[in-house]
């Protein structure tokens, strides 16, 4: 939308500086091929412009903050280091799966250091328990 009236603009400047300067002097004077290529390449420059512009590459975003557990305040709840690193890893969205590779124990396992996080937190959810440990300052 604002290309287009920036296009109209341009194109009602363009007709008033030709209507200022004499226009029945100059279409005499000149073929109209002169014109249209004079257009043609106005508008032409301004499409790369306007192209360069908008492909210009964005800075890559910043990488989340890892998850820095806190061992006191998991102590203070009764958490073993295991399951605060399933907690940590839950806050890193991994899946059961995922931690499970990543810690070198099965899935089964997983789930029960989950399942004992959570009730030790007090929640029934993982996001719940991401909020929780966050709230606690569990992991910051």
């Amino acid at each position: 939308m604002k290309r287009a009236l920036l296009y109209g603009t341009v194109g009602g400047i363009l007709i008033l500086a030709l209507k200022l300067i004499e226009y029945q002097h100059f279409v005499r004077m000149y073929p109209g091929e002169i014109y249209g290529g004079l257009i043609a390449v106005i508008f032409s420059v301004l499409g790369i412009y306007f192209g360069l512009r908008m492909t210009r590459p964005q800075p890559a975003p910043a990488p989340p903050a890892p998850f820095d557990p806190d061992p006191e305040k998991a102590k203070e709840l009764g958490l073993t280091p295991r399951e605060t690193e399933i907690l940590t890893l839950i806050a890193e969205g991994l899946s059961n799966r995922e931690i499970g590779e990543r810690l070198f124990v099965s899935e089964n396992t997983v789930k029960t250091h989950s399942s004992r996080v959570f009730s030790k937190l007090g929640v029934v959810r993982r996001v719940q328990a991401v909020q929780k440990g966050r709230e606690l300052g569990l992991i910051r």
